[in-house]
């Protein structure tokens, strides 16, 4: 706190001392002038709490989870829609660990792109946000995406919270005035450095030219944070993950860090600046706010300590990697300037491809993520880009094998072996479980592969490693045909009273390992767990209660009554298939080919 307090008071008598206190930086096209005339005096004690580690975390303290707030400038894409179901993946499974989650989603509705859009759409950015906004809700629940707070930065308790911020930045000596003069991306939202541009000054992510500016802006003293932020990465190296974005982001902290402009005076769209409604907040230091106004209760005064007491810090803040450099550097520094706990994690996964080729619309190849769901289904759109991608890298999607990863994982793997599984249980045994499951695997060395395998799901979880955990829980699967194949339980019931016993307690044995992979999947496919749930004779209640604690062997019990077979995910044929099938269905066929054809089709 000393050091903290005697370097705020040195910075401010530095820029107190001269009435005639000019600085001139040059780094290239770009050009900083600072006057003193139009510096701020800096409030007298004002001094806020330290920042904590950001590894720490107290058993107590609720899981708070949020994904980027979305840009309204245009609808969802398959993008942002895949960061939120991998959030939806995580805040799931810390439910079933029976941790509070918060989890946060929602959009950023400020900045001169969204007026912009607005305007090409013959509408109001009011107008517009409320368009897009709702459009982003829609496709969440379409994607069963189960988020608790839902912020908008428009939202009036949200712009007090950013002022509330502003001021208390403001207070620290960390914001000043200065003429502004570089290459500005709009689409970026972001002045940019002539050394990171490709050709003709053209942005390397959206590939159009930036445009020559000249502004008069408050800045953010980022560069006074230089050194605390390099400590914060080398003690706490878990805090931007995976780990070859912590060298990434180790690499821009080390190359120099440079103040940038938190205002803008050429856009009306945003929230005014404090005593100065000329400028509006950069949309980029009022949308990282949303994380902490998101966390208001309802009623509550809209005041940034209320915000942070109702459950700040996050856990993780789940981003592309495209927005990497805002989350991981500018974020903890205007924390750290405000004495706020920092975030305990941010992790930056990668980007989707299809076919092999970067989605755009001027190659006509992009993913509509409600058009997927529309014709696969929720479960099938979340299962595969979890299990498909590596969490972290980037991925690809095509859709043979789209389906076919769906055919064979959630349709055959899991779908078949219930089916048949429950349909031999209820041909021989009235769909009633003969045998409690700790009893049926006594010694049997198949319960230990399942409660090792469930475990490593587990631990691939808490590790953020979505694509090994569903990897883990197709192995239990995977496993249970090749018992049931092995054990054969069809022939052991035709030799009778003698066999019947041991067949029995197979399908016991192999039914338990479906209850566990139902429990184990539930927050990547939560329908298919349901279903899968459901047909082993429990309610949906019972369901939606079950914890991760119940992944323990032992669940199913001696008469308990499972429901009548019926497939649980029905294969997806490919478009050649349908072809081929809707040629066949002209040809004259009997009716038992017409059934043989029926059962092909299921799963």
């Amino acid at each position: 706190m000393a050091s903290r307090v005697q370097y705020t008071i040195q910075n401010s008598l530095r820029f107190l001392s001269s009435s005639s206190y000019n600085l001139h930086t040059s780094i290239k096209s770009q050009r900083i002038r600072l006057r003193n005339s139009k510096y701020f005096s800096f409030s007298k004690g004002a001094l806020y709490c330290t920042y904590s580690s950001a590894s720490t975390a107290n058993a107590g303290d609720p899981f708070v989870l949020t994904t980027p707030l979305y840009y309204v400038n245009a609808p969802p894409h398959m993008g942002s829609a895949y960061t939120t179901i991998a959030a939806d993946a995580i805040a799931r499974f810390q439910r079933l660990l029976g941790k509070k989650v918060i989890f946060v989603t929602g959009t950023d509705e400020h900045g001169e792109k969204i007026a912009s859009a607005a305007a090409a759409n013959g509408s109001s950015p009011s107008e517009h946000c409320d368009f897009i906004s709702q459009a982003y809700k829609a496709l969440w629940t379409e994607l069963d995406i189960s988020y608790d707070k839902f912020i908008r930065t428009t939202d009036p308790s949200h712009e007090a919270i950013v002022k509330d911020f502003y001021s208390r930045v403001l207070s620290s000596g960390d914001i000043y005035r200065a003429d502004y003069e570089g290459l500005y991306c709009v689409n970026c939202e972001e002045y940019k450095d002539e050394k990171e541009l490709l050709e003709n000054n053209c942005c390397p992510v959206h590939l159009k030219p930036c445009l020559h500016r000249k502004e008069d802006n408050y800045f953010f003293a980022l560069s006074k944070y230089q050194n605390r932020l390099e400590e914060l990465l080398t003690k706490n190296p878990d805090f931007v993950q995976p780990s070859f974005r912590l060298n990434e982001v180790q690499g821009w902290v080390k190359s120099g860090l440079r103040d940038f402009s938190i205002s803008r005076a050429s856009v009306s769209w945003g929230i005014p600046v404090p005593d100065d409604a000329k400028q509006t907040i950069y949309v980029w230091f009022d949308a990282l706010l949303g994380y902490v106004s998101a966390l208001l209760e309802d009623k509550k005064q809209p005041n940034l300590q209320t915000a942070i007491l109702s459950g700040w810090p996050a856990s993780v803040h789940l981003i592309g990697k495209d927005i990497l450099r805002f989350h991981a550097v500018y974020w903890p520094a205007m924390l750290m300037s405000a004495g706020i706990d920092l975030p305990r994690k941010v992790f930056g996964h990668g980007f989707l491809t299809k076919d092999g080729l970067k989605m755009g619309k001027s190659l006509g190849n992009t993913l509509e993520p409600t058009d997927l769901v529309q014709r696969f289904g929720p479960d099938a759109v979340r299962y595969f880009f979890l299990k498909e991608v590596e969490f972290g890298s980037d991925g690809d999607y095509s859709e043979e094998r789209f389906i076919n990863i769906i055919n064979a994982n959630l349709a055959n793997t899991i779908g078949n072996l219930l089916n048949r599984t429950l349909g031999l249980l209820r041909k021989n045994c009235q769909s009633t479980i003969a045998f409690d499951s700790t009893v049926a695997a006594e010694g049997n060395p198949f319960r230990d592969t399942v409660e090792n395998l469930v475990e490593k799901a587990r631990q691939h979880y808490e590790n953020l490693d979505l694509s090994s955990a569903c990897e883990a829980v197709l192995e239990i699967g995977t496993a249970g045909n090749v018992y049931i194949d092995e054990k054969a339980p069809w022939s052991l019931f035709k030799q009778g009273e003698s066999g019947f016993e041991t067949a029995a307690k197979e399908l016991v044995i192999v039914l338990e390992a479906i209850r566990i992979v139902a429990i184990a999947l539930s927050p990547i496919t939560p329908r298919l767990s349901l279903r899968i749930y459901t047909q082993l004779g429990y309610s949906e209640d019972q369901f939606n209660a079950i914890t991760w604690r119940e992944t323990k062997w032992g669940g199913l019990k001696h008469g308990h009554v499972t429901a009548q077979p019926k497939p649980v995910f029905a294969r997806i044929e490919l478009e050649t298939e349908s072809k081929d099938a809707t040629v066949e269905a002209k040809k004259p066929s009997t009716k038992k080919e017409r059934q043989k054809s029926q059962r092909a089709v299921e799963a």
